[in-house]
């Protein structure tokens, strides 16, 4: 049997903007458009490893700033890396940690060179650089590496947005010079760039010429999903994705609600994670087709039926709304994993029937009747 490619990109099918096909790796196929479950500090919260991948998730998404304070790059390293440390034999992309530097870390300081930090959790002084950046993802093993960039705030004057994209398309020049000197990692891993320009195109075009001049494996849309609502968030996609490389995955950062994830696989992005499954699972948020519900309130006290009467997993099969509500009541640990993991299938069967609609030409139908299935019954939990 040859031996797997580092990365390869193919598109089996195109539906509008929309694209299916494979993203290959060493460590496994990426079927595209694909979600990423979030293993923030090594674990996807409430699962086990199996659980995910029987979810149908081929990727999952580590975090360099939280694996980087506890346990320590170097210390997972030591340990034989990300993948045999927590169990997972499929591809981990890891974020570069930027956004969680500037959104956990409220003494921090950015200079050219990158941003000095104190821990959020002992207050211990850090220093996060793109070479640090790239070293720390070698270190944890991880297939798909993020460049090192500046998330820009929501909202920023065009002059702070034209700011920080500038630094960022700096870094990304450092970040991609730092994993080439990498060669161990650099020939069995990839390595994104991320665009920026907040919600100006003309700051969009100019940071995806820079990317490209660059040169990455794979492109990223950042800077959204960051306070801007929906209808924003798409008319940003609708100019910043045909700017990126057609023959290259594009990948559409922490989003989001599954709408949201329609409405971008319409605009052909091929990627996307979010915490929201795992998080709303947690606090008895669940999804359905027929739009979010609230596990906690009273009247599914007393309701037989099934979480998800068209969901096939194994909390739909095994378990009642009832006993659901009860455990998320008595705040026990099963209530967390049960609806974690029909939270994660929704998410992966959503994406399997994108791929599917796609594929067979009726990417419109599908989404606007998936539409109004999802609104058919109101959001009762908050976000």
């Amino acid at each position: 049997m040859p031996e797997r490619q580092r990365f390869s990109f193919s598109i089996a099918a195109t539906d509008g903007a929309a694209r299916t096909g494979l993203l290959s790796m060493k460590r496994g196929d990426i079927r595209t458009p694909a979600f990423m479950p979030v293993g923030t500090a090594a674990t996807v919260k409430a699962m086990k490893p199996q659980g995910v991948r029987a979810s149908g998730a081929d990727i999952i998404l580590g975090n360099t700033y939280h694996l980087m304070l506890r346990p320590g790059a170097e210390r997972v390293a030591r340990l034989g890396g990300l993948h045999a440390f927590m169990g997972w034999d499929g591809p981990i992309l890891t974020d570069s940690g930027g956004y969680q530097v500037m959104s956990l870390s409220e003494l921090r300081k950015m200079s050219e060179e990158g941003v000095g930090f104190k821990s959020h959790l002992d207050g211990s002084a850090h220093m996060l650089t793109p070479e640090r950046s790239m070293e720390i993802q070698r270190l944890l093993g991880s297939d798909i590496v993020m460049a090192f960039d500046e998330c820009t705030p929501f909202p920023a004057t065009r002059d702070e947005a034209a700011s920080s994209m500038e630094r960022s398309m700096r870094w990304a020049k450092r970040s991609r010079d730092g994993f080439d000197s990498g060669l161990d990692h650099a020939s069995v891993s990839a390595l994104f760039g991320i665009q920026q320009g907040s919600m100006h195109a003309d700051l969009r075009q100019v940071s995806a010429q820079k990317l490209i001049e660059i040169g990455f494996d794979g492109y990223a849309v950042g800077g959204l999903a960051v306070g801007e609502d929906q209808q924003e968030m798409f008319r940003v996609l609708d100019f910043a994705v045909e700017m990126l490389p057609a023959d290259r995955p594009r990948y559409l950062m922490g989003v989001g609600k599954p709408d949201d994830i329609v409405g971008a696989v319409e605009r052909g992005i091929d990627m996307f994670d979010c915490v929201l499954p795992t998080r709303s699972g947690r606090t008895g948020q669940a999804f359905t087709r027929q739009g979010p519900i609230n596990l906690k309130n009273a009247r599914f006290a007393e309701d037989k039926g099934p979480l998800d009467p068209s969901c096939s997993c194994p909390t739909c099969a095994g378990w009642s709304r009832a006993y659901l509500h009860h455990l998320i009541k008595a705040g026990e640990i099963l209530g967390a994993m049960l609806m974690t993991e029909h939270n994660l299938n929704f998410y992966q069967a959503m994406m399997a029937d994108l791929r599917a609609a796609i594929g067979e030409g009726r990417l419109t139908s599908f989404a606007d009747e998936f539409r109004r299935q999802y609104r058919s019954i109101r959001d009762e939990a908050a976000d």
